[in-house]
């Protein structure tokens, strides 16, 4: 294992990289670097970043490719945010940033960014033990959390940030009672939604993490409002104070940096509505953010407690998958994995790893409704909150997973060189392979590539004994054939193989 293990967080405001060093399974943060990159205020009314935010983008990641110079790729992980969760054109920037970054960034979604900074501020904490509402108002998006030790118990990512709040809401960097009442009633008409199961779950202490409350927890203190924490008084006497200065280029505030500034509205409004939302008095600040939580998911991959198999693990209980069938046909779906490539036979290789878990979750569409379920399947695995995996995660799933049976053309889009493909024949054989649900172990198959696509080998004892079997693969050499491959089935019979 590497000692040293990197974090970069793509968020809608700032741009964090974060090196921690690991010492007896816990994380000690070495250094950071920050950019305030707002790459929120680049996105138009129509969803597109603009040229300049993603050349901001650009060069603060060529100058994360510098500090993470002879880090191996499975000890850096990065995730994106809100921003590239809704930006039209967020791929085109994705492609570019990975290329210049030297690592895969994955989009992760609202809840799954929720639950990364729990794991985080959980970690952080002296009493993990108590129930803690956990609040980041991020750049383009707010998560809540309430959760005890390290377990989430309530995740929620809310479409609000300092950012977008403080474009929208103060034109021109005016501020005026009527413009912060106006962000706080948006905020809590956002928050009302979630506000009801919180307060039934309840909590014993109120955390604030990231960038907006540790700028609020720090003017607070220093311009001596409170003392160690938000506070509803602290709260008020900050909002007299920015209603005095009326504009946000006469806000003079000890303790507020220049780069949260051009924010500091947004955040405050929306800090202020969770306050009167949830009925809070008083906050405690969190060092431990995203980028803490996906060094110890990290750190939680390298020991095998990978929270995907967990999840995979949940979803075949939750949705009623018959373990048996999942099982069979996962072993002979990476059974012939391996036949095509020797290398994912390790049971740690991504290919492997992913294949088992689509699957071990192929049926999971039944759960909705026997006809076409692949294609619910595949509408499950795409949308569903699925802990530890990321958007693009879920889509390669969901992707393998309605490539399972019926008609291929349905992934035809898929480029020629994505690996993607070999998963999805080594599921679909498998698929076609236990049809019979009796429950045996792997057959005696295996596969083979050729120039044309696939041969698949078998011995004609076994194939004379399941005539069913033998027509579906009639049936699926045509599959393949409609997309331009082929697909050899060859019979070995004394010895001799015949096609």
């Amino acid at each position: 294992m590497h000692e040293l293990i990197a974090a970069i967080d793509l968020g809608s405001n700032s741009f964090r990289l974060q090196v921690g060093k690991i010492v007896n399974d816990q994380i000690y943060p070495l250094d950071g670097i920050k950019e305030p990159v707002r790459l929120a205020a680049g996105l138009t009314a129509d969803k597109l970043l603009d040229a300049a935010a993603l050349q901001r983008g650009f060069d603060a990641l060529s100058r994360f490719n510098e500090r993470l110079r002879g880090f191996p790729p499975e000890a850096v992980r990065a995730v994106a945010t809100n921003t590239l969760r809704v930006a039209k054109n967020a791929r085109v920037f994705l492609e570019q940033a990975e290329e210049v970054l030297g690592v895969p960034i994955e989009v992760i979604s609202g809840r799954e960014e929720a639950r990364l900074i729990y794991v985080g501020v959980a970690h952080t904490l002296p009493e993990p033990h108590r129930q803690q509402l956990v609040v980041d108002i991020g750049g383009g998006s707010t998560e809540l959390i309430i959760g005890k030790s390290f377990e989430p118990i309530l995740l929620e990512s809310l479409y609000m940030g300092c950012v977008g709040y403080s474009l929208n809401f103060f034109p021109g960097g005016r501020i005026t009672r009527e413009f912060l009442r106006e962000a706080e009633l948006a905020a809590r008409s956002e928050l009302q939604t979630i506000a009801l199961p919180y307060r039934e779950a309840g909590w014993e202490v109120a955390v604030g993490s990231s960038g907006s409350a540790k700028a609020l927890i720090d003017v607070l203190e220093q311009n001596g409002w409170a003392e160690g924490a938000i506070t509803v008084e602290g709260l008020e006497r900050m909002r007299n104070a920015l209603l005095r200065a009326g504009r946000l280029d006469r806000v003079k505030l000890v303790g507020l940096k220049d780069d949260r500034v051009p924010v500091i509205l947004g955040g405050f409004s929306i800090m202020s509505a969770v306050f009167k939302e949830f009925g809070i008095e008083r906050m405690v600040f969190s060092d431990g953010a995203l980028r803490l939580g996906v060094l110890y998911d990290l750190l939680g991959r390298y020991h095998h407690h990978d929270l995907r198999d967990a999840t995979v693990s949940a979803f075949v209980s939750r949705y009623g998958i018959d373990p048996r069938q999942a099982t069979a046909v996962a072993d002979t779906a990476c059974h012939l994995l391996a036949c095509l490539d020797p290398e994912t036979a390790d049971p740690d290789h991504p290919d492997h790893r992913f294949l088992r878990w689509a699957a071990t979750l192929h049926e999971i569409g039944i759960s909705v409704a026997h006809a076409s379920y692949h294609k619910h399947s595949a509408y499950i695995l795409g949308n569903a909150d699925m802990p530890g995996f990321s958007r693009l995660d879920q889509s390669r799933l969901a992707r393998i997973a309605l490539g399972h049976r019926g008609k291929l053309a349905r992934v035809a889009s898929l480029p020629d060189e994505s690996p993607d493909w070999l998963l999805i024949a080594c599921l679909r054989l498998a698929f076609l392979l236990h049809r019979a649900r009796d429950g045996r172990g792997v057959p005696p198959v295996s596969l083979a590539r050729t120039s044309a696509g696939f041969a698949i080998r078998l011995e004609r004892d076994w194939l004379d004994q399941r005539p069913l079997t033998a027509a579906a693969l009639e049936d699926e050499q045509h599959q393949w054939l409609s997309v331009g491959r082929g697909l050899a089935v060859q019979v070995r019979d004394a010895g001799r193989a015949t096609a």
